[in-house]
């Protein structure tokens, strides 16, 4: 088992991670897990754990770590999206078919405003990428 281990562990927190670099080559034959750095992905700090300097190596394994943290979290980002779209067509047939007067009463009013919000913002910026859009066309006529 101890042979399939990664070399490092990230431990996963809301805005980044705790490094640790796996060890498994003691005479006890156990994982021993040593923090060597704390990673915040919002601002790409990575703070060495205690006085320890880290290695290229593991400044490597940050790295990759983040790029691909970044990635999945983009993903499933646009996925939510997805999914809450799905959620508003779900409320939607509920809506229409399934709630009754008292249920409908509860929820009304701050689906109205939760919708009318996400409106607006979609409206505005669809707007402001088709003046861009507008903009840019105009910019290379002129050319």
């Amino acid at each position: 088992m101890s042979g399939d281990l990664p070399e490092y562990y990230f431990r996963v927190r809301e805005n980044g991670a705790f490094v640790y670099r796996i060890d498994t080559a003691n005479r006890q034959r156990r994982i021993d897990m040593d923090q060597i750095a704390v990673v915040n992905i919002r601002n790409g700090q990575v703070k060495p754990h205690g006085d320890r300097e880290l290695s290229d190596a593991d400044m490597a394994a940050i790295s990759d770590w983040i790029e691909e943290r970044t990635e999945v979290l983009a993903w499933r980002e646009i996925d939510d999206i997805h999914r809450a779209v799905d959620y508003l067509n779900l409320t939607t047939h509920w809506a229409q078919s399934k709630a009754n007067d008292e249920q409908l009463e509860a929820v009304t009013d701050a689906l109205l405003l939760a919708m009318h919000d996400l409106r607006a913002v979609l409206v505005r910026k669809k707007a402001d990428r088709l003046l861009a859009e507008t903009g840019t066309a105009e910019d290379d006529d002129e050319d």
